[in-house]
């Protein structure tokens, strides 16, 4: 058993090797921090089933019952059952039909309408609908797609600190302050603040976030509008060809100029091997792409007029228009961590790649070996059912069209009606009309309410937990806990308090700054979980007789992440999307960032004084 100093020291040194590990991006994320709390256990800073009534608010094992990381997963639930029944789709499309008039119009619209359905749900799914929609509008208007899509994320973001269920940080800083003996949150004891928050946000980017927004051309507009005129031709090896036998180099077909060989199907199934080696059978179907003047002339039957060259041997089956779209890597992607080449992406999904935005660089060439990540934008090229079978993946979002289907639009009542009955009877548990029933009750009831109402099935349901997130949330709530059980907290509160004293203002405003800091670098559930227990310890050591106020920093610090693309889900989401550079976040965000924080260093210790 390390002693007390030793204790304190390897949490510190282990704070900060987490934090490195989740910069440098060295491990998943979620690794990371289970490593980080199986390193608690190990060295016995925190006990596995202790039976010392003092050690068990510190037990390991704890942090998976947490109510914050379920009901985490219930929102995931319910945001999942908003947008399968078609609510959010049917929003969105009303938002197309009274905002697409002008672009203050549409900036204040927009706004206004994803800030309202962030606060009572999963804001990324809002970011996902409203993307393609915006795209859609700027093309038609010739509008910039730039100027709308950082105050989309922004919107989001503000949105989500209306309610304690607004955003995961929330739900992660109520619980442990919960679970350290002082009152509950109400659903909407945030909601002041918060309201302020979306006004500073919106009246900023009507005035000075506007002028600083840039004019960057989507992955899209990159490419002449011409490249997308092409077509996918496929036709078959008939008996004879004189193609049969011949590896591909070797063929006529390697040497055509204004047309190239996409894949080889044999028996149903694209061949694998990379096309050079290739050696053609009969009944091989060849599928080709490239210009009209490229493909006539190709095979002996088409559609297309012939231009009388050699014959190939090749029977024309038919001849499809190539359909140019835009896509992002969605957050828990298989496609992450792999490159095109490994995930052989043209023989899988039967299209092709044209360009790659990355971090502020469109790639038009020598993409193939490039690992993917999360918020990667891909231009896609390829038949249109293709296309169609690709974005029905969850791991990849297609952002140049809304979704077309509702699965289960007569439903939708039913899911509004689930999280509206949330919504109300946690309000008047906050308010004290009713008994306190916890959240994480409420919402385990209205996410098994629309299981139970077929608004989604169980496997849509386990579709949309984002698991990733919620083991991120159990490791940090258990490192948090080991940074309290060593003292390494309450140190660390006694050294603040004795510089900056009892003055609620200057803690407040020490706090919200750190967690915002924190924020743009790492997750801003890890934040919270780990900010959390130093604030109630500075409350303690300040004397306050109830740390809220410094909880609340943590709270809307954690969230305010508009300073960098990668610091808060939606901004990786839109970074890619919209052409962005890395600079236009720090541009447009960090007055916005520096605003809300002389808001809230003001506003946090009247509201909770």
């Amino acid at each position: 058993m390390l002693e007390v100093w030793q204790q304190q020291v390897f949490m510190g040194v282990l704070v900060l090797v987490v934090f490195a590990a989740f910069v440098k991006e060295w491990l998943p994320v979620e690794i990371v921090a289970l490593g980080a709390l199986f390193a608690c256990i190990v060295t016995g800073i925190l006990p596995v089933a202790p039976t010392d009534p003092a050690l068990m608010k510190f037990d390991a094992l704890r942090v998976f019952a947490h109510p914050a990381p379920i009901t985490v997963a219930c929102m995931f639930v319910l945001s999942a059952a908003l947008d399968r029944t078609g609510v959010i789709d049917a929003l969105g499309a009303q938002f197309e039909r009274f905002a697409a008039v002008s672009p203050l119009r549409m900036l204040v619209v927009l706004m206004v309408s994803v800030a309202f359905l962030s606060c009572f749900m999963n804001n990324t799914p809002v970011v996902v609908v409203f993307m393609p929609i915006i795209l859609g509008i700027c093309r038609k208007k010739e509008w910039r797609a730039s100027r709308f899509l950082i105050p989309l994320s922004y919107a989001a973001i503000v949105g989500g600190t209306m309610t304690i269920v607004g955003t995961s940080t929330n739900l992660i800083a109520a619980g442990i302050t919960v679970e350290h003996g002082y009152e509950p949150f109400g659903m909407f004891e945030i909601f002041p603040l918060g309201i302020i928050f979306v006004g500073v946000a919106l009246v900023y980017m009507l005035t000075i976030g506007r002028r600083l927004l840039p004019d960057r051309v989507t992955l899209a507009a990159l490419i002449d509008s011409s490249e997308s005129r092409e077509f996918i031709t496929y036709a078959l090896v008939r008996r004879g060809s004189p193609v049969i036998g011949k590896p591909f180099p070797e063929t006529k077909l390697a040497k055509l100029r204004r047309a190239r060989v996409l894949e080889v199907v044999r028996k149903g199934k694209p061949i694998a091997a990379p096309l050079p080696e290739i050696v053609f059978e009969e009944g091989d179907e060849i599928v080709f792409k490239g210009k009209v003047e490229g493909l006539v002339g190709i095979t002996e039957n088409t559609d297309l007029p012939l231009r009388g060259e050699d014959d190939l041997g090749l029977e024309g089956e038919r001849t499809e228009s190539a359909v140019l779209m835009e896509g992002i890597i969605g957050p828990g992607s298989t496609m992450t961590g792999r490159t095109l080449r490994d995930l052989k992406f043209r023989q899988r999904f039967g299209v092709i790649i044209l360009a790659v935005h990355r971090r502020g660089t469109s790639l038009r060439e020598r993409f193939e070996d490039v690992t993917l990540a999360f918020g990667d934008t891909l231009l896609v090229q390829g038949p249109a059912e293709k296309m169609r079978q690709l974005f029905e993946r969850k791991d990849f979002i297609n952002l140049s069209e809304p979704k077309a289907t509702l699965l289960r639009p007569g439903r939708a009542p039913l899911a509004v009606g689930a999280i509206g009955a949330f919504m109300v009877l946690g309000a008047l548990v906050g308010f004290k009309v009713l008994p306190g029933i916890p959240v994480v009750v409420l919402a385990m009831g209205a996410a098994l309410f629309v299981l139970l109402t077929r608004c989604l099935d169980p496997k849509e349901a386990y579709s949309a937990i984002e698991w990733k997130v919620l083991f991120l949330i159990f490791g940090m709530l258990g490192v948090g806990l080991g940074v309290e059980r060593s003292g390494l907290a309450a140190l660390l509160a006694d050294h603040v308090v004795g510089v900056v004293g009892d003055r609620p203002y200057l803690l407040v405003a020490g706090i919200y700054i750190s967690a915002a800091l924190l924020t743009e670098v790492i997750s801003n559930n890890a934040v919270a979980a780990l900010l959390t227990p130093l604030a109630i310890a500075l409350g303690v050591q300040a004397g306050f007789d109830d740390p809220r106020a410094l909880v609340v920093a943590v709270m809307f610090g954690a969230s305010a992440s508009f300073a960098t693309p990668i610091g808060y889900q939606t901004n990786t989401f839109v970074y890619g999307a919209g052409g962005y550079k890395f600079g236009d976040f720090f541009r447009v965000g960090a007055p916005l960032a520096v605003i809300l924080w002389i808001v809230a260093s003001f506003m946090i210790p009247v509201l909770w004084g």
